[in-house]
């Protein structure tokens, strides 16, 4: 498994589409932030609008655009101030979705809205790099091919809404969260895990700590890998990451070690055997460090939270 696709499993992803949109005119739409946990996406099938993050400058989307906000900040959706009072939005149903709706006929945006759930624990150094708004457009270079045939797959499900439409618009979701981050990862002059990733030498003592949590690694073990000394590397890594590698390693294994206390019910020793911990009191020293709590009260919670469900 690649070192994205495990990030992604890591932080068990869940995506599922709210509602559809289809506006024209002047209108404005309010998105309130999400609850931990929570991303929350647009996906611009046709037309264009305008998005305004708290805080940030608009975004005018077109149609393929997507805008993601990986830690749930509250925005606005707006469309074109034509001079003509906004017409009511009405609540309906397409058959797919729930439906909100301004006009009859002639809709000048398509658009649908939803949100991926994640365990916060093990996505936070996925998501640590992500800006609060992130953009990606059909029209970028390396991903506009991909993304082009996902959001024509989506777009054409959503509006023939046959048999099973949303079970696959909703699972499609999953690609399209792991395109954005790809697109993303592939940008210039960033920061975090992602930028890591993107470089083959640093990337690959990234994918070593990942596919090795339980190994005893050095500097000098992790410059081999990425082929270069171990002042260069420890330099590097660090420039390119806002951390150190060894910030990098206990991030990691701590994220493994979260999913495992969520996904099974192996002994706490035996888990933190598996991240690099030889010791069942170091392992919990160290994951309360990450965490704010002890193994046994992260797996308590995240089980009581599990059967409220």
């Amino acid at each position: 498994m690649d070192a994205l696709s495990r990030l992604i499993q890591l932080a068990r992803l869940q995506g599922s589409l709210d509602l559809r949109c289809q506006f024209a005119g002047a209108f404005a739409v309010d998105h309130a932030p999400a609850e931990a946990g929570v991303a929350l996406f647009h996906l611009v099938l046709d037309g264009h609008c305008t998005v305004e993050p708290a805080g940030e400058a608009p975004l005018t989307l077109m149609a393929g655009d997507l805008v993601l906000f990986p830690r749930g900040a509250g925005h606005w959706i707006r469309g074109s101030d034509n001079g003509v009072p906004p017409a009511p939005i009405r609540h309906e149903h397409d058959g797919m979705l729930p439906l909100r709706r301004n006009v009859e006929n002639t809709v000048e945006l398509d658009l649908l809205c939803g949100r991926f759930h994640y365990a916060p624990n093990s996505a936070s150094l996925l998501l640590a790099g992500l800006p609060a708004t992130l953009r990606v457009s059909l029209h970028e270079s390396g991903t506009a091919a991909s993304l082009h045939a996902l959001v024509e797959l989506m777009r054409s499900e959503a509006s023939q809404r046959q048999a099973g439409a949303l079970a696959i618009v909703t699972a499609l979701t999953h690609a399209l969260f792991a395109m954005t981050l790809r697109s993303y990862s592939s940008r210039p002059q960033q920061s975090g895990l992602l930028a890591l990733l993107a470089e083959p030498r640093l990337g690959a003592a990234v994918r070593a700590m990942l596919a090795e949590p339980a190994r005893a690694w050095t500097l000098e073990d992790l410059g081999r890998v990425a082929a270069m000394s171990r002042a260069s590397f420890a330099r590097h890594f660090s420039d390119r990451a806002g951390m150190t590698p060894w910030e990098c390693l206990t991030r990691l294994r701590m994220q493994i070690a979260s999913d495992l206390l969520m996904q099974t019910r192996r002994r706490t020793g035996d888990i933190g055997q598996d991240v690099g911990y030889q010791s069942e009191a170091a392992f919990g020293k160290a994951f309360r460090q990450y965490s704010g709590m002890t193994p046994a009260r992260f797996r308590r919670l995240h089980a009581q939270a599990a059967d409220s469900h």
